[in-house]
């Protein structure tokens, strides 16, 4: 066994093994290694760990000490100048009208080289602009040509699902994906769907690939001839996820039904013709075929540690949860009726009251009623309190209507006719 730490120089890059020399590191720690670009600056990812000699395809490098404060001024102060750097180097580009498209730019931790990523459709001819940029920038310069998968690791962004690119996020090497796996899962071989922003198939297609695989090995394939409990038929869809096909019985091949895998016989894989001397067995053999029910489970609800979820999981079932501290619709209803007798509330008259006189052998009083007692009592009431008439109200208006002076309402007079100002009447 030995022991190593895991250090990588990029965010999301590649992790690489690396040497102790029996010191203790521990993750997000600063360490300066040595590599074969040089010294360079990493970051540790996993502390130290034991790991077996035959994991190890090339001899360990050492770790040459931690980082310190001013080995992040180094580190800093070279990012400010790969800003620079692409700067000059885009307009370099530009002069020597070379079709190519700059991605990046990287110091290394001493600063005496810088490398340039592009990406490109060709072959591109840079020695005149390797000139240059030596002449402007005063180091040592690589140009390093990468292809669009590359590109989009080291810009980043967000893929269709709306997450960060798996690239940039984890994915440490790239695998080899291809349209045959589009077509076993099933999926639209439709290019814009299928394909990540890089242009080229989506990473995330050669995750589910194994499980899928498995499953088409369990699964009959399309217009394969079965024998299901029903019936002889053909297949006319598969659902791998499901494990289900859709069959159209001879016997009825106007609507498909659907089966388990399990309740199928193949007799056919895969389209060709029907067997000639092919006899379809009696119903009553093919009916062992089916695959019996499941009995659903009742929830234990008492021995349930959360009674939340175990009436959550009743709910789901559709029954009625019943636990210690749970009450039900008409527990609470009653717990309200009771409630609103005790502060002299009015409620409306419902069925249990009439179901309570019914069992008293009385009819059920309605709450808001008045006894002979509570209606002599307000009529007293009234009594005392004495009322006013039509006449009083009527009266106190037109006092009130006596205050304002009212104008003489004029005539009018008849077409045809004039009228005398002096005397008022019509000549």
């Amino acid at each position: 066994m030995v022991e190593i730490i895991s250090v990588r120089f990029k965010e999301g890059g590649k992790q690489y093994y690396f040497n102790p020399n029996g010191e203790q590191f521990h993750s997000g720690e600063g360490v300066i290694v040595e590599t074969s670009r040089g010294i360079e600056f990493g970051e540790c990812v996993q502390g130290n760990t034991p790991v077996d000699e035959l994991e190890l395809t090339a001899p360990l490098r050492p770790v040459i000490r931690r980082a310190t404060e001013e080995d992040m001024q180094v580190r800093e102060k070279n990012k400010e100048k790969e800003k620079k750097a692409f700067q000059i180097c885009q307009e370099k580009i530009v002069e020597h009208g070379l079709e190519m498209k700059l991605v990046d730019a990287e110091y290394s931790f001493e600063g005496n080289k810088v490398l340039f990523f592009f990406t490109a459709e060709g072959r591109v001819d840079f020695r005149a602009l390797v000139k240059d940029l030596a002449s402007a920038i005063h180091a040592r310069i690589e140009l390093r040509q990468i292809g669009v998968r590359d590109e989009a690791k080291m810009l980043g962004g967000l893929g269709i699902c709306g997450r960060p690119f798996c690239c940039s996020q984890f994915l440490d090497e790239f695998q080899p994906v291809s349209i045959k796996m589009a077509k076993t899962q099933s999926l639209s071989l439709n290019p814009t769907k299928i394909s990540g922003t890089c242009g080229r198939l989506m990473c995330c297609l050669k995750y589910e690939q194994d499980a899928y695989e498995d499953l088409v090995k369990h699964s009959p394939k399309q217009d394969s001839f079965v024998e299901t409990p029903d019936g002889a038929g053909t297949v006319c869809s598969v659902n791998l996820l499901r494990q289900t096909v859709q069959v159209r019985l001879d016997s009825a091949p106007e609507v498909p039904k659907c089966y388990h895998n399990c309740e199928l016989c193949i007799i056919r894989s895969g389209k060709g013709k029907r067997p000639d001397d092919y006899v379809e067995p009696p119903l009553e053999e093919l009916a062992k075929l089916r695959k019996p029910e499941e009995k659903e489970e009742v929830p234990d609800l008492k021995g349930s540690a959360s009674p939340l979820a175990a009436a959550l999981e009743a709910v789901f079932h559709g029954n009625t949860p019943q636990y210690e501290g749970f009450q039900t619709a008409e527990q609470e209803d009653g717990k309200r009726v009771r409630r609103q007798k005790q502060k002299g509330a009015r409620r409306p008259f419902t069925e249990t009251d009439q179901m309570e006189g019914d069992k008293n052998g009385s009819l059920g009083r309605n709450p808001n009623s008045r006894t002979r007692t509570e209606r002599t009592r307000t009529e007293k009431q009234r009594e005392k309190k004495p009322e006013r008439t039509k006449q009083e109200y009527s009266g106190k208006a037109t006092q009130d209507m006596g205050e304002k002076k009212s104008r003489p309402r004029r005539r009018r007079s008849k077409p045809g006719g004039m009228r005398n100002p002096d005397s008022g009447s019509e000549s």
